[in-house]
């Protein structure tokens, strides 16, 4: 790990530590080339020039800088195809940790490489099913899966830490829990890591071609979680998914719109990526410094229990200062060097 790439994982643990704000998801656009039941991001998609600029990116980054270092995912739609894109991530990884999700269509050799060279620390590429067919019809597109795992590889070979710095990224459904077992050998013979998250119903743009697994798959993900070294998620977000799908009351205080927010394709801000449509500004009209505190005053901030995504999972087990099983996670499996 070169010493930029130590201070930013040093800078976002201190920040996590002093329980300050430290994740941020943002949707560069929600243009997509593919049409996935499960989601409708792609209906609600903006024309280039009314998305955020680079000056935008510019300005928002030392305004997170400000308040500490951040762990960024960059999401869409599919940011690829922003032109600008790995731009995008040159400047918000100058002094946040940052992590990208794409489906993979739009890989190549030269932009798998220029996005670790502008510094992207991890990156994932959605893949659900074992079977070209049943992904490709989920997603809309044939060809879908051949390309994903053909960016798999290209990004895996570009990675100075190589599959450290990759995973599969797979959503959780009742129609994707059967074929998990074989999508975890497949990405172990790709040689990357491997993510779930599990399927959100209740949030804004959400579709409804998808539902949640049934119960009693908390035991099932943990068995797998223990014999697949490359399953690189918390296990207590494992062991709570059984919780949340029982809607037992067990679950723990969410911690969006406190020590993680959402800035979506125009610049608005919202506690989540699941409350999207109830923004309290924008940040080309107001600077963080007045927004977040508009977030922390808004109504159900903490009790709120719609999801258990994994974005909510990981700020979930780092929030309020993390515990002793979520910190030996995060700098043993999860680790990305």
């Amino acid at each position: 790990m070169g010493l930029h790439d130590l201070k930013r994982v040093l800078g976002l643990a201190h920040s996590i530590l002093r329980k300050r704000p430290f994740s941020l998801l943002i949707q560069v656009t929600n243009r997509c080339n593919m049409r996935c039941s499960f989601c409708e991001f792609w209906s609600n998609g903006a024309r280039p020039e009314k998305e955020l600029t680079l000056e935008d990116f510019t300005r928002l980054e030392a305004e997170l800088a400000a308040v500490g270092p951040f762990v960024i995912s960059i999401e869409g739609g599919e940011p690829f195809v922003r032109k600008d894109i790995v731009e995008i991530v040159r400047l918000l990884s100058r002094r946040h940790v940052t992590v990208l999700y794409t489906n993979g269509w739009y890989i190549t050799p030269d932009n798998a490489r220029q996005l670790f060279e502008a510094g992207l620390t991890q990156v994932g590429v959605s893949i659900d099913f074992p079977d070209a067919a049943d992904h490709d019809a989920k997603r809309c597109l044939e060809g879908t899966t051949e390309r994903a795992w053909r960016a798999v590889d290209l990004l895996r070979d570009a990675a100075p830490a190589g599959g450290r710095q990759v995973h599969v990224m797979s959503i959780l459904m009742e129609e994707t829990r059967p074929g998990l077992p074989r999508m975890l050998e497949m990405s172990a013979e790709h040689g990357v890591g491997h993510y779930i998250t599990l399927l959100a119903t209740k949030g804004t743009r959400r579709g409804e071609g998808g539902s949640w697994p049934e119960g009693g798959v908390s035991e099932e993900l943990v068995g797998l979680w223990k014999a697949h070294p490359h399953f690189r998620v918390f296990r207590d977000y494992l062991t709570l998914m059984d919780d949340f799908l029982g809607q037992t009351g067990a679950m723990p205080t969410c911690r969006a719109g406190t020590q993680s927010f959402n800035i979506d394709h125009l610049g608005n801000v919202a506690a989540c990526i699941e409350k999207i449509g109830e923004p309290v500004g924008n940040v080309r009209e107001a600077p963080l410094a007045e927004l977040l505190p508009r977030l922390r005053q808004v109504e159900g901030i903490g009790t709120c229990q719609d999801c258990w995504t994994l974005c909510r999972g990981i700020n979930q087990l780092l929030g309020d200062g993390g515990n002793m099983t979520s910190w030996w996670d995060f700098s043993t499996r999860m680790r990305s060097r």
